[in-house]
């Protein structure tokens, strides 16, 4: 990682491709880069999220959460190559496992909203799935380390989990789903 970029505009993306951390280059719409990408917008999303009014505890948990994505997309940017290891998976498990403890029992389906910051959430959590999505087509096409799946996996969960906690921390409940509300 002793490379840093010194110069944006490079122009060798000109013609439709990108170079990999490897020194190879693929195409701006191949599976690698849209999982790349993918995973990109993830992370800036949760930078957005960092921006709501969040608790303490959960903004630094989304700043961890922010440099494994950059380990994540570096083991996708490199074929072959993992810098992710079980130990950031299992953090996500604790995470889950002690504010679930916390919040009361779902009862039905919810709805993302509540607070803008519990939205917020919601939105992290549907890009992360596409991550996931797009990790998994990647999966049936090359050698990709399933950790990164499953990573993206756990980590939709703990959106959703912190969503929930995030609207208590503003001083909202949960939205419910009420089926067939709308029928007349």
């Amino acid at each position: 990682m002793g490379n840093r970029l010194s110069t944006i505009t490079t122009r060798t993306g000109d013609d439709g491709t990108t170079g990999l951390g490897d020194g190879s280059r693929t195409r701006k719409d191949s599976l690698r880069v849209t999982a790349m990408g993918d995973v990109d917008e993830l992370n800036s999303t949760i930078g957005l999220l960092v921006c709501e009014n969040i608790p303490d505890d959960v903004s630094l948990e989304f700043v961890k959460i922010q440099h494994d994505l950059f380990d994540l997309g570096g083991a996708l940017c490199i074929p072959g190559f993992n810098n992710l290891t079980e130990a950031q998976l299992i953090r996500l498990d604790e995470c889950i496992a002690q504010h679930n403890e916390s919040l009361p029992r779902l009862q039905e389906f919810i709805l993302p909203g509540g607070s803008r910051a519990s939205a917020v959430c919601h939105i992290a959590r549907t890009v992360c799935r596409r991550a996931e999505r797009s990790v998994v087509s990647l999966m049936q096409e090359e050698e990709v380390p399933a950790l990164l799946q499953r990573y993206l996996n756990r980590l939709s969960d703990l959106l959703f989990v912190l969503g929930r906690v995030i609207n208590r921390h503003n001083g909202q409940s949960d939205v419910c789903w009420k089926p067939g509300i709308n029928k007349t």
